[in-house]
């Protein structure tokens, strides 16, 4: 699989509104942007902040850019990068290990939340709709998934016998991840997910899956290419959110993988954060659906129902990850130190764009953590100190 980047200059398309089938909660005129759209640059307070904030900065270092033992022994937190947006401004941004601001970080599942930006785009089209079946857009290799919507997949619900097993995980040769990305899979990840059998009824339970985003990217290239072109991502995401950096592997049939691959800068991919801060407003114009955003933060019905494999800091709405209480099933917020309603996009090996509305703030990550003793809630709590009492 290569990479692909596109080279077009950043431009709105027209958007066709359409309802959605009272799946959307109204919302206001798009918000007022208290600095300048960062499409072309983001505006900088770093200098004004580290003269007030040199304390709190010092802690924030501390804990992410701290490495111990040996680099090659990856061990403890292992940040790559690390960026604070508040209101509009880049607060803070430091890199460690090799990168710097130019170069694209491997964003792992953070590609996920923006696979869910691309439904909401998809679904304001009119180029699906939440309850199609997958079998109007694509062939599943099993008939019986044709029971699975576009609701289903992004909800983590469509009741696949997925194994989402890692490198530490359970046993290679049985881990349906590793075999779509590294194996079999490769050729055609839409035939390769939809050959698994069915464990559950589509809807009714929640199981993390890469496989679920990935037939869900292969639903929306099948819908949009006819009408958008091979190079849909770009064209109606992320050129118009200026992601120049922007590159996102395909499978061998073209379809990009749209679970994992997606490359760029951790400042582009705090313009997916800054997108939904702003309730999917970009440069004025409402570019998701109306309520788009609201609905993809709330908690999602299958997870209320039946789970698979999930920890306690797995609270999940459209393919973002929330700090909110699962009703009638968890009371415990998953990170205590940050506002309730902050939700992320996260990704293997501590990827990480936060969003934390009742604040302003976006915190992005890029990171090389193994051995599983990083915190995003210590992180959070570090980051909400240096914006605490800021204008």
């Amino acid at each position: 699989m290569s990479p692909h980047r596109s080279r077009r200059k950043s431009w709105l398309p027209a958007l066709l509104s359409v309802a959605l089938c009272g799946a959307l909660p109204a919302s206001a005129e798009c918000p007022t942007v208290p600095t300048a759209w960062p499409t072309e640059v983001w505006p900088e307070a770093r200098e004004e902040v580290a003269s007030v904030r040199a304390a709190q900065l010092q802690a924030l270092e501390e804990y992410a850019f701290t490495l111990v033992g040996k680099d090659e022994e990856r061990k403890g937190v292992r940040t790559d990068g690390l960026l604070l947006i508040h209101k509009g401004r880049i607060i803070y941004e430091r890199y460690g290990r090799g990168f710097d601001a130019g170069k694209r970080h491997l964003s792992w599942s953070m590609s996920k939340s923006f696979t869910s930006a691309l439904t909401g785009l998809a679904v304001k089209r009119g180029a699906v709709s939440l309850d199609d079946s997958i079998c109007k857009h694509v062939k599943a290799t099993r008939q019986d998934n044709c029971a699975i919507t576009v609701r289903n997949l992004l909800e983590f619900a469509s009741g696949l016998d997925w194994r989402e097993d890692y490198e530490n995980g359970g046993t290679h040769q049985t881990s349906s991840v590793l075999a779509m990305l590294y194996g079999e899979g490769r050729k055609d990840m839409v035939a390769f997910i939809s050959a698994h059998e069915q464990q559950e009824k589509p809807g009714t339970s929640w199981r993390y899956s890469s496989g679920d985003t990935t037939l869900l990217a292969g639903v929306l290239d099948a819908a949009l290419r006819p009408s958008v072109g091979r190079e849909w991502p770009w064209t109606l995401l992320l050129d118009v959110l200026g992601m120049k950096s922007a590159t996102w592997e395909r499978d061998a049939k073209g379809v990009i993988v749209g679970s994992s691959y997606l490359h760029a800068t951790p400042r582009d991919l705090a313009k997916l954060g800054f997108f939904y801060l702003n309730d999917g407003c970009w440069e004025d114009t409402q570019v998701l659906p109306e309520g788009w955003v609201a609905r993809s933060t709330q908690v999602s019905a299958p997870i209320k129902l039946k789970s698979y494999e999930r920890g306690t800091d797995d609270v999940q709405g459209w393919h973002w990850w929330l700090n909110r209480p699962i009703p009638g099933v968890q009371e415990a917020l998953p990170w205590p130190s940050a506002p309730e309603g902050a939700y992320a996009a996260r990704g293997h090996w501590g990827q990480s764009i936060t969003v934390i509305p009742s604040k302003q703030l976006i915190v992005v990550r890029t990171a090389d953590d193994r051995d599983g003793s990083f915190s995003l809630d210590r992180l959070l709590k570090l980051s909400l100190a240096v914006v605490e009492g800021l204008p």
